[in-house]
């Protein structure tokens, strides 16, 4: 049994690498998936001039961003095949500006239920410098359902 829930895990981790390559938004912040298991998924981008503001750090959005990706990831990852994982809440505390480097976010599911999951994500950069840490809701649904109008 173990070993079957191994194999779907790595399945999945695969197939979530292949989709993060098709996501115009992951590539366009240039996001790489470094790790990821059932329940905790780790991502980075290396800082470019692109995702600075107008002060020379890196602006918060895209910390966000980063950080809302990974924790999505973990979520993904312990939910059944074929459902529909999307953030309904975050918060966020930005801690430390960061310039140059490499951010590394680092997310775990805290709780998942039938409908919602919440995780946590740190995000540090090069010097391992603790630079944000989040809070995220996530819903939880069948890709088949419909938004009610």
């Amino acid at each position: 049994m173990r070993l079957q829930f191994e194999r779907l895990a790595h399945d999945a981790v695969k197939q979530l690498a292949r989709g993060m390559h098709r996501s115009q938004s992951v590539r366009n912040f240039g996001f790489d998936l470094v790790d990821a298991a059932p329940g905790r998924a780790v991502v980075r981008m290396r800082v470019r001039s692109r995702h600075k503001q107008i002060n020379g750090v890196v602006h918060g959005g895209v910390v966000a961003a980063l950080a809302d990706t990974a924790a999505g990831l973990a979520t993904y990852l312990v939910v059944p095949r074929g459902t529909r994982v999307a953030t309904i809440e975050m918060k966020i505390n930005y801690l430390e500006g960061v310039e140059r480097g490499t951010l590394v976010a680092e997310a775990r599911v805290l709780r998942r239920g039938r409908n919602f999951s919440v995780a946590h994500c740190d995000v540090r950069d090069t010097g391992n410098r603790l630079v944000a840490t989040s809070l995220l809701t996530f819903s939880i649904s069948s890709r088949s359902s419909k938004a009610k109008t």
